[in-house]
């Protein structure tokens, strides 16, 4: 059996907040939450879950701050929809690499608690 992502682990400092910009904000669908362990499930498509958890303890080789990037089928307006919803820009969309006719767009925001998120589209280079 192949080994495959199952899952990705974010610290956050408020569940319920960082729950409502990753559904509300990026637009992942909501799986279920522990309210009585602080932690909350989202779906990353393909199987894969995001954990949004607060820390259970201070051992710092447990919390996390990844920089994902979520693909976007209109990275404009996911970066119009996501400033004007209050996410801090961080870099507005922009072309990072061109090749057979394609170019690789990308543009980032933060979450509540300062974490890096990537949005990301790839578009027909002009001719």
């Amino acid at each position: 059996m192949p080994v495959v992502l199952g899952q990705v682990h974010i610290t956050v400092s408020d569940v319920d907040r960082s729950v409502a910009f990753y559904r509300d904000v990026i637009g992942l669908p909501f799986l279920f939450d522990v309210p009585a362990q602080t932690m909350a499930f989202l779906d990353l498509g393909g199987g894969v879950r995001l954990y949004l958890a607060e820390p259970e303890s201070p051992d710092e080789r447990f919390r996390s701050r990844p920089l994902l990037y979520y693909t976007v089928p209109d990275l404009d307006a996911a970066w119009d929809s996501a400033v004007q919803a209050g996410a801090p820009a961080v870099s507005g969309p922009h072309v990072v690499h061109r090749a057979g006719g394609t170019e690789l767009w990308m543009a980032f925001v933060q979450d509540p608690d300062g974490v890096v998120v990537g949005l990301m589209a790839e578009r027909s280079a002009p001719s």
